[in-house]
């Protein structure tokens, strides 16, 4: 049943697909039949196209945070993923995206990495939604 909730959860699929984008660059990036399939295509993409205004963010307010060598690949991929979702996607609240970011990451890190990868989500969720009254 564990395996089928991986397969179906977007979000899942959403860092699967950054991290074969990661290693790759050059691959075309396929999104096959998914009840999610716009949701996850439009994540991915998102994330790709503003990679580098994410990053900007990150550098300068996340930088004391972060450790760009320590830090895991697939928890910066959620960082990046979830820090787009802040920035492009507000009607899904700010407590769902970290939720769903940290359920994801039962798939892909350590608890240890978990708990900082919250943190961080709480601290860039703030940053990106000054407005918020979701918050």
């Amino acid at each position: 049943m564990y395996e089928n909730i991986k397969k179906v959860n977007p979000r899942v699929i959403v860092i699967q697909k950054l991290y074969t984008h990661h290693l790759n660059t050059d691959t075309e990036l396929y999104f096959p039949k998914h009840r999610y399939k716009k949701f996850i295509k439009d994540v991915v993409i998102g994330t790709i196209e503003r990679k580098e205004l994410i990053q900007n963010l990150l550098d300068k307010e996340l930088k004391k945070d972060i450790n760009e060598n320590k830090t895991h690949l697939m928890v910066k991929l959620m960082i990046m993923a979830a820090i787009y979702e802040f920035m492009f996607m507000h009607k899904t609240p700010v407590k769902v995206i970290i939720a769903e970011y940290l359920k994801v990451s039962d798939s892909f890190v350590e608890t240890s990495q978990k708990n900082f990868l919250n943190a961080i989500l709480d601290k860039a969720s703030k940053i990106c939604r000054v407005n918020d009254v979701t918050n």
